[in-house]
């Protein structure tokens, strides 16, 4: 069994996989910026982390102990057009969902790359891969991270680290409902805020998603990028055989 640290354990997704992991007998180190949400998870640790903060990921690496596996989960969403979203709620996004998520695989890869052995595993979304309207920031930031692992894929994997990419849709954990909303449900954009429902499609449980970062974690030969589900591997086939001379999904919307 593996030594996992997952960030962003308090609730949603990272709380699944945390789960589910200490269900089949791994040894879990549950983070997230507030210890004491963690209180009742039945995980070998439980440990203060803000990705954001150097400080507190380099303290939470050190009490972990010997890491075999990072599963990257931490992160936030905002919806508001592009025209007028807070440039400094983007960079924060930015700074959470992507610089953050670096600074952790930092933090771990030079125990992983000295032994030889160890795996990276980044939570994105099928946004990762398009975009929907009035969330480009989070799919901006998502873009960028699927860049970074990709990159890490390369030069990781030369030192026997593997890296995957696990890429939900749609997820009922609440993050959609707990999401800031800058100026998109009226005004001109409110026609595409209305459709946003709709255009997320289908959504699976936070435990689905939790099942397929474990059976990644557990894969012999764990694949780069793996999606989270049915309804998500049925919208990235849809966009690998859509066009590239205009927007994905723009023929979808209703002005």
């Amino acid at each position: 069994m593996s030594s996992v640290l997952v960030t962003g354990a308090s609730k949603g997704i990272g709380r699944a996989i945390s789960l589910e992991l200490a269900r089949r007998g791994h040894r879990v180190i549950a983070t997230a910026r507030r210890p004491e949400a963690l209180a009742d998870l039945p995980v070998a640790e439980r440990l203060s982390l803000d990705v954001t903060d150097q400080d507190s990921v380099d303290q939470a690496i050190q009490a972990a102990g010997e890491i075999d596996v990072l599963v990257s989960n931490a992160g936030e969403t905002v919806r508001s057009p592009l025209e007028t979203v807070p440039l400094d709620e983007v960079e924060r996004l930015f700074r959470l969902n992507t610089v953050g998520a670096l600074r952790v695989a930092q933090g771990v890869l030079p125990a992983m790359r000295e032994r030889g052995s160890g795996h990276l595993v980044f939570v994105s979304s099928i946004q990762g891969r398009l975009v929907l309207p009035l969330i480009g920031p989070y799919a901006a930031s998502k873009w960028a991270l699927e860049a970074l692992a990709e990159t890490l894929a390369i030069e990781a994997g030369h030192f026997g680290v593997d890296v995957s990419i696990v890429q939900p849709g749609a997820v009922s954990s609440g993050g959609a409902a707990n999401a800031g909303v800058f100026g998109a449900d009226d005004g001109p954009y409110a026609a595409l805020y209305r459709q946003i429902p709709a255009l997320r499609g289908e959504t699976v449980t936070p435990e689905a998603v939790a099942a397929t970062v474990a059976d990644t974690i557990e894969s012999p030969e764990p694949p780069l990028r793996v999606p989270a589900g049915e309804p998500a591997e049925r919208v990235l086939r849809a966009r690998k055989a859509a066009p590239e001379n205009e927007p994905f999904l723009a023929a979808e919307i209703d002005w």
